[in-house]
């Protein structure tokens, strides 16, 4: 099964609009596809999204990285390993182009094996629950969109915050007073808070019902969040943080720093390393949430596939195709009352156009 040639392309697309964290405002995303075919007829397909804010790496960057792996022409996608081991060595500066390549590897196999790539990897879980995101707006916009979603069938949202502790209490406090009660709440202040702001939110955690605090202080503080308790470490999940399998055992062997990882496959490079980072999250007690940036729903459905193959997933971020004006793919998944159901086709069960 023989790798014979290689198709990739770019698009720019547009959000429906402007999406605020922390840190940054989106307008428009580069959505950069990878096709590839094999001497048995068999194509597979990858998608990339890359975040240069997180890992550095840019869309020149990671268009001229998928240019370049033309070179894996005649390997053996059956080699699944080794090419995966290649991918990293050669193009440690891409992890979003690693990504794309592996995703569509894994797409091949899953093809010509003629199975669901998640019960190729062995699935553990059916279906679950995405939670979708709430940008930063004015607290009446926020809570304008919140209902709106909560009408659409979603059940658990993502509260993005950071800019104010004491505002973003406020905002907490008006969800759980103007939300159905069965409403779950996740928040995610992407790096803006200090040690301080992160305690105002940590003595409000049970009273909010949060789920979990998403990566609250800078990569460059994460060490400092030894100082919190580790029952309040507990509360935190990690993610600007946890871009390596090498980062899960630092932060996550001895004295964890958090409870959960949160794997974006744009951040670790693909299916392979977010693999080695799960096995960890199960040897360690943490569980796993599989986040996105604003993405293609082919890279989202290989997110989903590996996500439930793993026993430690506990929570899905995969909303990051909502809100762009058009994606190129189709198919990989159902929503259904904000449950995420994979569809019982070969591969990832995408479709691109």
């Amino acid at each position: 099964m023989k790798l014979t040639s290689c198709r990739v392309f770019q698009e720019h697309i547009p959000l429906t609009q402007p999406f605020t964290i922390s840190y940054h405002t989106t307008e428009a995303i580069t959505l950069h596809f990878v096709e590839w075919q094999t001497d048995t007829g068999h194509h597979g397909w990858g998608s990339a999204s890359p975040g240069p804010q997180v890992t550095g790496e840019t869309d020149e960057v990671c268009n001229a990285a998928l240019q370049a792996m033309s070179a894996f022409q005649g390997e053996d996608v059956r080699h699944l390993p080794r090419l995966l081991r290649q991918l990293e060595i050669e193009f440690p500066k891409a992890p979003a182009a690693q990504a794309a390549a592996d995703m569509a590897f894994h797409d091949l196999l899953a093809r010509r094996l003629d199975l669901p790539l998640t019960d190729m990897l062995g699935r553990c879980h059916a279906a679950l629950p995405t939670s979708v995101t709430l940008g930063l707006r004015s607290l009446d916009e926020t809570l304008a969109e919140a209902k709106e979603k909560v009408a659409h069938g979603f059940s658990v949202l993502k509260v993005k915050l950071g800019q104010n502790s004491e505002a973003d209490l406020e905002l907490l406090r008006r969800l759980r007073e103007e939300l159905p009660q069965d409403i779950l709440l996740r928040v995610d202040p992407n790096q803006g808070y200090d040690l301080q702001a992160l305690r105002t939110i940590l003595t409000k955690f049970d009273e909010l019902r949060l789920e979990f605090v998403e990566q609250p202080m800078p990569v460059s503080q994460t060490e400092e969040l030894r100082s919190l308790p580790a029952a309040e470490r507990q509360h935190l999940v990690l993610d600007e943080s946890l871009q390596s399998p090498g980062d899960a055992l630092r932060y996550g062997f001895q004295d964890p720093l958090c409870g959960g990882f949160n794997i974006k496959l744009m951040k670790c490079g693909g299916l392979g390393p977010a693999r080695q980072i799960a096995n960890l999250s199960e040897q360690t007690g943490r569980t796993l949430m599989w986040g996105c940036n604003d993405e293609s729903r082919l890279s989202l459905a290989a997110a989903l596939h590996q996500a439930l193959a793993c026993p430690t997933t506990r929570y899905l971020d995969l909303d990051g195709d909502l809100d762009i004006v058009r994606d190129p793919a189709q198919g990989g998944y159902t929503i259904e009352k904000g449950i995420m159901v994979p569809l019982d086709q070969p591969g990832l069960g995408i479709t691109v156009s």
